[in-house]
């Protein structure tokens, strides 16, 4: 697989694919018609590729933006962005992909607009609906990604156990280990 689904949505994986968006180099994963046909398939929106073009990848790397720049929003109790709601209303306008029942079982076939199209509609439904309580920014500062908290308490601070809460909890344990060490032990350790 090239892409990664951990945030709980395939929408909230979709705006993963910008990752470490506060690093100064962070890492665009939607370069290709390829790449953006590959999440697509992989994310199980369709089961074919979509037959992306390179201006189909400028508009899902838009609606990416704006569906983060309205999620952002949400989590920080502010008020929407009005070129990001334009973009994703108008977008959930258009024709959705629709499965269909073959001989085979369920199939998926869509045009990039119609794959577009779903992702703004589940972000409409995230946004306006019960989940967008659950929604959570990873707390490991080189992470951006964007997850549904789901857990027991909500209490999760993390957007998956690998590699951000296993660096979290080890970052946590090195503080805890660091400010339990008395300054003269820590001196001896050192040969000073």
């Amino acid at each position: 697989m090239m892409h990664v689904f951990k945030c709980g949505l395939p929408v909230l994986d979709f705006v993963g694919t910008l990752r470490r968006r506060r690093n100064p180099d962070p890492q665009e994963m939607l370069t290709t018609p390829g790449s953006l046909d590959a999440w697509f398939r992989e994310s199980g929106l369709v089961d074919a590729d979509v037959l992306s073009e390179p201006s189909d990848v400028e508009r899902a790397v838009s609606l990416r933006e704006a569906i983060f720049s309205l999620v952002r929003s949400a989590l920080n109790r502010e008020g929407y962005d009005a070129d990001a709601l334009a973009l994703l209303n108008a977008t959930a306008r258009g024709p959705s992909a629709v499965p269909q029942l073959t001989r085979e079982g369920r199939r998926v076939e869509a045009t990039p607009q119609q794959a577009l199209s779903s992702l703004a509609r589940e972000a409409v439904r995230l946004l306006s609906g019960p989940d967008a309580e659950l929604v959570k920014e990873c707390s490991r500062p080189e992470c951006t990604q964007i997850y549904l908290d789901r857990s027991h308490g909500s209490r999760r601070e993390w957007c998956a156990m690998d590699p951000c809460g296993n660096r979290v909890k080890a970052a946590a344990y090195r503080a805890r280990k660091k400010a339990a060490t008395p300054p003269l032990a820590a001196s001896a350790a050192r040969g000073g």
